[in-house]
């Protein structure tokens, strides 16, 4: 299963994920200029990594997260959810067309909830979200 997962990370990698990494790495600069809007940088940041390596690794809600991540996300899907939302839309609708891009269509398709509202999640391994819903105690 992890080779799989590393052979599907490269080809998301070549196929759109390094692009849609440097749209949120460019998101997260513009954010972090501002020092009220270093969270939304950090959570790019976050989301970043998370679309440049998904293969293997899940989103997750995070406890405790509330009212102000409910208006952070109001706030961040006025200004720069919309167009990565738009940016995971138009690269799964490219790939789409290809065929063979369908499974990596559908990936992007799933980042459309988390590019629009990415305040209160946490990015996990699949293990680790396993291990949550089902509570186990993870170990490092």
């Amino acid at each position: 299963m992890k080779i799989l997962q590393l052979i599907l990370n490269i080809l998301w990698v070549i196929l759109c994920g390094f692009w849609m990494a440097v749209g949120y790495v460019i998101a997260g600069i513009i954010c972090c200029l501002l020092i009220i809007t270093i969270p939304f940088g950090i959570a790019s940041f976050r989301i970043a990594g998370y679309v440049l390596w998904p293969f293997g690794r899940t989103v997750i809600d995070k406890p405790g997260a509330g009212a102000g991540s409910m208006i952070g996300n109001i706030i961040w899907f006025i200004f720069a959810g919309w167009w990565l939302a738009l940016e995971h839309i138009l690269t799964s609708i490219a790939l789409a067309i290809t065929i063979i891009g369908l499974p990596f269509a559908w990936a992007n398709l799933k980042l459309v909830p988390l590019a629009l509202f990415p305040l209160g999640h946490e990015v996990v391994s699949d293990d680790e979200a396993r291990a949550l819903r089902g509570g186990v105690t993870i170990r490092d």
